[in-house]
């Protein structure tokens, strides 16, 4: 005889209630024990909590928060209530939690048991009345409506509330649309039913009109107290079925709002203390609706700012694929200091621009529009991109610099954009009346004082794909190239824009070849989920290594997918999950045939004063050879270019420019690397002692590089290395 065939012969019934999923299971005889059909079903938990009589399931839920914490078994009596409220039977239950991944599972058993007498002593958790019960469930009530965020979320949580032994099947939420009445949101409802209580009259003979009217509670214990008192519209409500209604005022801040309905199947008194947590419910739902009003009202808000903002890429570039997102991350109104923009320049020429202004506030926000419309200004002059960046500093610089209250401060700016008082005032921007920001409510010094912002500026030829682009402290761009590989583009760049009005931007160029895809992002992209900027590279590259596919559009979803969207909560980095900095980026590619087999060029220059980026040009060098088959080599041409660039650094006055490519002949790869400086003095082999600090630099050239050579040239000169990738087999 089976297991489950005995247990039932002694009339007990076996459960699994699946926290994670909320579903629980139950044989034929746990069904009938709980009231129902004696059949096999899989209930969700709020069917089965509400066969339980409310005090009993309060006080359960810590028995099983025990048993979970100590690996104990959970033992309590529980009640059995029918639809109507009332006590049928009491059951044992004794269930062992299965605790997996944080989750658990309750397995185990309920047998009927007899009451105990009264006088008569009884082991069982059950303590409490009526009022217990009802103190716990409005503290359960208040808590997932103050956290509830929207509109339909307040409504979802308003229908999944479990009132102690008279819980209502159908709601509905009336707001007021001048002299009319809405409907919110239903529950319990078929789609279509609200058609006639949608735009009714608030002078209509129906119970929630007079709620709004009067502000006062409508208690309708019985279908014969309906009909009497509003006999009109009775039969609207008479084809639902219910018995009882309770229509109640949403009322904030001492105006009517609206009215809430809770409808019964069952016939319900409405006894003081039920229309008191009614009332409780009532209010607590109008506050959550109003905050979830508001902060609807900020989002549409914010986005109309976001939308005003943020440039329209417009049609295709003959020769270019564009492709950008902004993502707001932060919290208040949602709108912060990242932005993006793409500019037509004369003759043919793209100007591509991203951003970052300091801040996720909306003083960010006006000064990044300000700023914006400066680049845009400077850029459609003709000025080059160190020119625009240097104008742009020194705008930002002047607007911040001594201007506590938001004001634009009376230093001149050079270029040919003004902002007077019908301008873009950074004192405040005003929408519809709302003023945000402005001396009101921005002379703190969180808001006022100095800002400065990051920036990438960049210049394209999409016939030539010659790229000059200028940097100020942003992250550098990434390029894409056609057989996968993706470097960083090493940039030289200045001190953000507004710290300094007298900075230079010196400008690098290199060249975007057919199927190339460059990436410029804010450092929102790279550190959110708690990765650092290092640790947030490495994610975003290889995401845009293992891309398959040529849309732009599908690539800018992903990235921001990845690091913005549900996945994201399982890649997190080594530092605290906070996800409070907005996020852009901006795609590029250039049109034409791909040559997979084309060569990967790069180049960076270490400057004298940035001794520290040798450490990047080895990692750049690494990166370059990613696929390469002998780790030796790779370790080898390290070595190499760590020695050439520090030689360049200690005995010459100027900067180390480092160009590597790796080439394919159709028989092998072969890399080679140059490093060129200014200096006329060229470097001679010497022969150190065991304990000299200095002059191995050619010897080791001459150990480990296949072949090698200094190239006088104008003006200066470079030193080479070239590798022969071994042949496979």
């Amino acid at each position: 005889m089976r297991t489950e065939d005995v247990l039932a012969a002694i009339a007990t019934g076996i459960w699994r209630w699946d926290n994670a999923s909320g579903m629980v299971t139950l044989d034929a005889e746990a069904a009938r024990l709980l009231g129902l059909p004696a059949e096999p079903a899989q209930l969700t938990e709020a069917a089965v909590r509400s066969r339980f009589h409310p005090v009993d399931w309060n006080e359960i839920d810590g028995v099983v928060n025990l048993a979970v914490a100590e690996g104990t078994l959970a033992e309590a009596r529980l009640r059995i209530m029918d639809g109507h409220g009332r006590v049928i039977r009491t059951v044992r239950s004794r269930s062992k939690p299965l605790v997996e991944a944080g989750d658990y599972q309750l397995v185990g058993t309920l047998q009927e048991v007899a009451e105990p007498q009264p006088g008569t002593a009884a082991r069982t958790p059950i303590t409490g009345d009526w009022r217990r019960s009802r103190e716990a469930f409005l503290l359960d009530a208040g808590r997932a409506l103050a956290e509830a965020r929207s509109t339909a979320e307040v409504l979802r949580v308003a229908a999944s509330l479990s009132m102690p032994g008279f819980s209502p099947d159908g709601l509905a939420v009336f707001g007021v649309a001048g002299e009319r009445l809405t409907i919110i949101g239903h529950h319990g409802h078929n789609a279509g039913d609200e058609g006639p209580f949608t735009s009714m009259s608030v002078d209509t003979d129906y119970p929630a009109a007079e709620v709004v009217r009067t502000g006062r509670a409508i208690y309708l214990p019985s279908p014969d107290e309906y009909l009497r008192r509003f006999p009109v519209t009775w039969p609207l409500a008479q084809r639902f079925g219910r018995q009882s209604w309770a229509y109640l005022p949403l009322i904030v801040a001492g105006r009517t709002m609206g009215a809430w309905m809770a409808a019964f199947k069952h016939q319900v008194a409405f006894t003081p203390d039920e229309r008191s947590v009614l009332t409780t419910v009532a209010r607590m739902l109008a506050q959550a609706l109003a905050r979830a009003g508001v902060a609807e009202s900020e989002r549409e808000l914010s986005l109309g700012l976001q939308r005003t903002m943020m440039p329209v890429l417009g049609p295709g570039i003959p020769g270019l694929h564009v492709a950008a997102r902004y993502v707001p991350t932060g919290g208040g109104l949602q709108v912060g200091g990242d932005w993006y923009d793409l500019i037509q320049l004369p003759g043919g020429r793209i100007a591509l621009v991203i951003g970052d202004v300091q801040g996720h506030d909306v003083r960010a926000a006006g000064l990044m529009g300000q700023l914006r419309i400066a680049l845009r200004a400077y850029a459609s002059e003709g000025h080059r991109p160190d020119a625009v960046l240097s104008r742009a500093s020194r705008f930002l610089y002047g607007i911040t610099d001594g201007d506590g209250d938001g004001g634009v401060a009376g230093r001149g700016v050079d270029g040919a954009v003004g902002f007077g008082n019908g301008g873009v005032g950074i004192g405040g921007i005003e929408l519809g009346g709302i003023e945000l920001g402005g001396e009101g409510s921005d002379r703190g010094a969180h808001n006022g004082g100095p800002r400065f912002a990051t920036c990438l500026y960049m210049e394209i030829d999409p016939v030539t794909g010659v790229v000059d682009i200028a940097r100020a402290g942003h992250p550098d761009p990434a390029v894409r190239m056609t057989d996968g590989t993706v470097l960083l583009r090493p940039t030289a760049g200045g001190l953000p824009l507004g710290i300094d009005p007298d900075t230079d931007y010196p400008t690098t160029r290199f060249t975007l070849e057919p199927g190339e895809t460059l990436m410029m992002c804010t450092d929102g992209l790279l550190e959110t989920g708690g990765h650092d900027l290092d640790s947030g590279w490495e994610r975003i590259r290889a995401l845009l290594e293992g891309h398959e596919g040529d849309s732009l559009e599908d690539l800018a979803d992903s990235l921001v997918e990845a690091v913005h969207g549900p996945g994201s909560h399982h890649t997190t980095g080594p530092l605290a999950d906070r996800r409070e900095d907005d996020i852009a980026v901006l795609l590029l590619s250039r049109q034409g045939p791909a040559v997979r087999e084309a060569p990967r060029r790069t180049m960076m220059t270490v400057a004298q004063a940035e001794p520290e980026r040798i450490a990047a040009a080895r990692q750049h060098v690494r990166q370059l050879l990613h696929d390469w088959s002998d780790e030796d080599q790779v370790d080898s041409a390290v070595l190499m270019v760590s020695e050439m660039v520090t030689n360049v650094l200690i005995h010459t006055d100027g900067d180390a420019l480092i160009v590597a490519a790796v080439t394919c002949d159709g028989v092998g790869r072969r890399m080679r690397v140059e490093v060129s400086d200014a200096s006329d003095e060229l470097p001679h082999k010497r022969h150190p002692g065991e304990m000299a600090s200095s002059g191995r630099g050619l010897v080791l050239m001459e150990m480990l590089a296949e072949a090698w050579g200094v190239d006088p040239r104008g003006e200066g000169k470079s030193i080479w290395f070239e590798l022969t990738e071994p042949q496979k087999g």
